[in-house]
């Protein structure tokens, strides 16, 4: 995203919108149009180095065979994804100890290999795990160190790439317009397109129409 849509993005003052008669509301709406093309043009159809698949294809993977949509992640279930964990055996005073530190654990473990899983940021909350089962959390005894030794800092952000000199969004812009006007999706420009006041009444209609005036006609010459 930094390398090829926010390097094409340019820090617009209020002043230059006023120029270009544009409302911060309207300029923010054209962005929002340009994050949406490019993400289901472009990023959709790259191969991740991660998972070795386009986040389409690993999506339309996620649908089960009764057609029901992928299970997303819970916010709890995110969160345990991303805790560090290390293995420590509990002294016969119930203290274990990690990175220099030392903390209080529950007695009945003493001499128990047990599993420490923390945040590498923040070393003073420390859960303590034995047989798949959680024995809450470790109350901090001695702290010398925060943060795990192992955890990065976050970086500045890197200098931007250069732009590329052309109307890449843009040219972006027009291509997704082109491919959602061709296929099944939902056509959004027919959202914004204005009825005709009065339409004209098909064949079928009109002969409908005429054959109930006409016997209302009648009707009212009884």
């Amino acid at each position: 995203m930094r390398d090829q849509f926010l390097v094409e993005v340019a820090d617009t003052s209020a002043a230059e919108l006023t120029e270009q008669q544009l409302t911060p509301a309207a300029a923010l709406l054209e962005l929002n149009g340009f994050f949406t093309a490019w993400i289901e043009s472009v990023y959709h159809h790259q191969v991740h180095s991660e998972t070795g698949q386009t986040p389409l294809a690993r999506w339309n993977d996620g649908w089960d065979r009764v057609g029901h949509p992928p299970i997303m992640a819970t916010a709890l279930a995110l969160t345990e994804a991303f805790l560090w964990s290390a293995l420590r055996t509990v002294t016969k005073t119930a203290t274990v100890s990690l990175h220099g530190n030392t903390y209080q654990v529950e007695a009945a473990l003493a001499g128990r290999k047990v599993e420490l899983v923390f945040s590498p940021f923040n070393l003073e909350v420390i859960e303590v795990r034995h047989d798949d089962r959680s024995y809450g959390h470790a109350v901090p005894y001695r702290i010398t160190r925060h943060t795990h030794p192992k955890a990065r800092p976050e970086t500045p952000e890197p200098a931007p790439a250069p732009t590329t000199g052309i109307a890449y969004l843009q040219l972006v812009a027009d291509a997704h317009h082109q491919q959602v006007a061709s296929d099944d999706r939902i056509g959004f420009d027919a959202l914004y397109s204005r009825p005709e006041r009065h339409p004209q009444p098909s064949p079928e209609q009109s002969s409908l129409a005429e054959r109930t005036d006409d016997e209302h006609s009648q009707q009212v010459g009884r």
